[in-house]
């Protein structure tokens, strides 16, 4: 679940992405997993579930880092969070996330996703990001 307020809006890394309402200051924490509001759902779900909603979680969810057997789907606008080389927050504790540097009012967040999704560059293209 965000813990800042945030808009999604067009991104130049990817379709669209979660920006900053409000300026962030670093060390300021942006996320932690809250299960009334991020979905824990069972591999087996996902392997039955029908193609369009398999699609709709291959793009919005990704393996439980502390739950084997579990994908998290965020139900809020972090699941719009676009990945980057050199992200403007640090998920590498699981279950939270912190700004590393100032995040300014209308500025992409992004997160690397390979600090949450360990097998991530094996299965997902990453575009350039700068």
């Amino acid at each position: 679940m965000l813990l800042v307020k945030t808009s999604v809006a067009p991104s130049r890394i990817d379709g669209v992405g979660v920006f900053a309402a409000e300026p962030i200051g670093k060390g300021t924490p942006i996320w932690r997993l809250d299960p009334d509001f991020d979905r824990l759902i069972p591999l087996e779900k996902y392997r039955s579930a029908p193609p369009h909603l398999k699609e709709l979680l291959d793009i919005y969810a990704y393996p439980s880092p502390d739950q084997p057997g579990f994908m998290v789907y965020e139900v809020d606008n972090g699941r719009f969070m676009n990945h980057s080389s050199r992200p403007n927050t640090d998920f590498s504790q699981y279950g939270g996330a912190t700004a590393i540097r100032d995040i300014a009012a209308g500025e992409e967040i992004t997160c690397d996703y390979g600090e949450f999704f360990e097998d991530f560059e094996n299965h997902h293209s990453v575009k350039a990001d700068g």
